[in-house]
């Protein structure tokens, strides 16, 4: 990237309705499409676009977050000249722990100093897209913004929530939804921010001093007349993964392959972290229909429309059908599975008929047996 730009993931008070799926992790690290987790989205995209310094603002449930990113090294992150920070909250209070973004965020301004870089790119984990943010930037520039949010006009966010937005002509944003009401518009907040360093270190302590701690709320909303808040329209595929249904959703398209290609190779590849696994095993009983299945499955039924991550035992006789069974799932002979999510090390005994609805997924939690 041409121009000095840090990332900033922020985890703090992320918009959280998974239910069972973030019982004993953070939504960031809440695992997708097969092999994935949803911050290799984002994570990727700030590496690709050239953003060698990135920090991720943990908030609470985050060991299995530090466990998934380690040194950075999947993502190049691990050199002396970049590098991949984690950073949860400096107190144990819970009061302090409930504050805002801008609280954490000037908890840690020593980091923000001590990086001698001119722009800052702040995202959330729960964007699930590949974007270019060399472009944003470019964008940022021309409109001599204050501020870009990223935004995405798009009438169906397959049950995710986000914020609705408001532009004008000239593409200045005019509204912003306090939170997620029924603001009468398609055009929706892909809560991605672009701003100088320096402005944010100002709009933080300028927040703090009023009594207000939230980025959005205090720092953004309440400013619109006074700061250049631009728009940038992002084009590329967009799945918003923060409750049930969206997660069920955006993982069963994967299934489509243009999707796949879109979301996976353009404008770069998404990284995530390596297991060695040995191939896929499909035994002769089996049957596999239009499903995604990652290394270390061993297959002897069938499976249609799902996704099956590493690890994943069908046995002899079992149906599996617009399914996602995780890591390590076992499926017992002659069991029947549809519309169904599965956490990770979860069995289902021989013989059992588990039957969720498209629209009302049945969700296992970790290591529960059926």
């Amino acid at each position: 990237m041409k121009h000095k730009v840090m990332g900033v993931i922020n985890l703090i008070h992320e918009t959280d309705e998974l239910e069972g799926l973030t019982q004993g992790r953070c939504l960031a690290t809440v695992p997708f499409g097969a092999r994935y987790r949803l911050i290799d989205f984002v994570l990727s995209s700030m590496v690709n676009s050239g953003i060698s310094k990135v920090a991720v603002f943990a908030h609470t449930k985050y060991r299995s977050l530090m466990d998934h990113l380690g040194s950075g090294k999947h993502w190049d992150l691990q050199h002396r000249q970049s590098g991949l920070f984690v950073l949860p909250p400096a107190t144990d209070d819970i009061q302090e722990i409930s504050r805002g973004d801008l609280y954490h965020f000037y908890q840690q301004r020593d980091y923000f100093n001590r990086a001698s870089l001119d722009y800052v790119v702040i995202t959330r984990s729960h964007m699930v897209c590949n974007i270019d943010f060399e472009k944003v930037i470019q964008f940022h520039l021309e409109r001599e913004a204050d501020i870009t949010v990223v935004c995405k006009q798009q009438s169906d966010l397959m049950s995710g929530k986000a914020r609705k937005v408001k532009l004008n002509e000239e593409g200045r944003i005019t509204a912003i939804q306090d939170h997620y009401g029924r603001m009468p518009s398609d055009i929706s907040s892909m809560e991605m921010y672009v701003m100088r360093k320096d402005l944010l270190m100002e709009l933080v302590e300028t927040s703090l001093a009023q009594g207000q701690d939230h980025l959005v709320r205090h720092a953004i909303f309440s400013r619109l007349d006074q700061l250049n808040v631009y728009g940038y329209m992002y084009e590329g595929y967009l799945g918003v993964v923060n409750t049930v249904g969206s997660y069920y959703r955006n993982n069963m398209n994967l299934l489509d392959p243009d999707v796949w290609k879109e979301l996976f190779y353009q404008p770069g590849p998404i990284f995530t972290k390596v297991k060695d696994e040995p191939p896929a095993r499909y035994l002769g009983s089996s049957k596999v229909t239009n499903s995604l299945i990652a290394n270390g499955c061993r297959i002897e039924g069938t499976v249609v429309n799902s996704i099956l991550f590493r690890g994943v035992h069908v046995q002899k006789g079992a149906i599996v059908s617009n399914s996602i069974v995780m890591q390590n799932g076992i499926i017992g002979e002659d069991s029947f599975l549809q519309h169904s999510i599965l956490d990770k090390d979860v069995r289902v005994e021989a013989e059992r008929d588990i039957r969720g609805a498209a629209s009302a997924p049945f969700l296992a939690g970790k290591r529960k047996i059926i």
